[in-house]
């Protein structure tokens, strides 16, 4: 099993599974991934996650500021002991890039808000590891 990097911030846990789907060229050079996400309630409460925030580095190319509602459309909420799955994906210019962020977070209890950390994957090639 492959390393999968992971985040634990206040009873939310984080896992991060990427695939490399391969590299197109049209007009430039565009690295494919595919990732995995499973958030994991360990908590006493229940939660939903409203927001997330990508930020994604690509050697040679200004750094990426994502934001937006939900993930994938939806935004779960998930009971102590609930966890959501869910796959998404990017494309890339460089062959040596990475992505990590943070989701906002609602405790439905009373209506707190936090932020808990997306770790920090990397998007390399497997050709390129070598």
């Amino acid at each position: 099993m492959k390393d999968m990097p992971t985040a634990i911030t206040k009873d939310i846990k984080i896992t991060v599974e990427v695939f490399y789907q391969g590299s197109q060229l049209e007009i430039d050079w565009v690295y494919m991934y595919a990732y995995r996400i499973s958030i994991e309630n360990r908590g006493d409460y229940t939660v939903k996650l409203l927001r997330r925030h990508w930020y994604i580095n690509e050697i040679g190319f200004d750094k990426k500021d994502i934001e937006g509602e939900g993930v994938v459309g939806e935004q779960p909420i998930l009971e102590p002991g609930q966890k959501h799955v869910y796959m998404s994906g990017v494309a890339v210019h460089s062959p040596f890039a990475e992505m990590y962020g943070t989701y906002l977070m609602e405790r439905q209890i009373d209506g707190k808000l936090y932020e808990v950390k997306i770790p920090r994957f990397q998007l390399i090639p497997p050709s390129r590891l070598n």
